[in-house]
């Protein structure tokens, strides 16, 4: 099974994709959006899991609803290319499963995903988590939320068509 994990942006996505469980990402990065929607193709994905935007009770401004549109071509997108799950997952359930605060920031679950599958290493000694980036972290926190519940996820938006 093919997981294509992806932590939307307003220009760009972080992304991970991981296979048969393996906690080792077979391929990841950061890359433009209009990219990013290739991907979908690309790798074939039996499941994509994207992060979603959630209210924290502040005022939001354009980024949030580019990203918010970006989402929803990501959607399209699977649904063309026959991504049958296609799951919406909060930031709020990926903070509690990885940290169990949701005071928890990106640089706490990044620790909590290293403290788990190990240091990235370098070059030569590659660990689990080499070469995960920037917003491919979030994405990674996603896809491995993912695999350690075995699918027993919260979603937090089904899309309603």
């Amino acid at each position: 099974m093919t997981i294509l994990a992806i932590d939307p942006g307003t220009t760009q996505s972080g992304y991970v994709v991981i296979k048969d469980g393996n906690p080792k990402p077979v391929e990841r990065g950061e890359i433009p959006n209009g990219q990013m929607l290739n991907i979908v193709s690309e790798v074939a994905p039996e499941i994509v899991l994207c992060e979603w935007i959630e209210s924290y009770g502040m005022s939001v401004g354009k980024s949030v609803f580019e990203t918010c549109h970006f989402i929803g071509r990501l959607y399209l997108a699977s649904i063309y290319y026959q991504v049958h799950d296609f799951h919406h997952i909060g930031r709020k359930a990926i903070k509690m499963h990885h940290c169990n605060s949701m005071r928890a920031k990106d640089s706490n679950i990044r620790q909590a995903l290293i403290d788990k599958y190990g240091k990235p290493g370098t070059k030569k000694a590659q660990g689990t988590t080499y070469g995960i980036k920037s917003h491919a972290w979030s994405a990674y926190a996603i896809a491995m939320y993912y695999v350690e519940t075995g699918g027993n996820i919260e979603v937090a938006y089904k899309p309603k068509f």
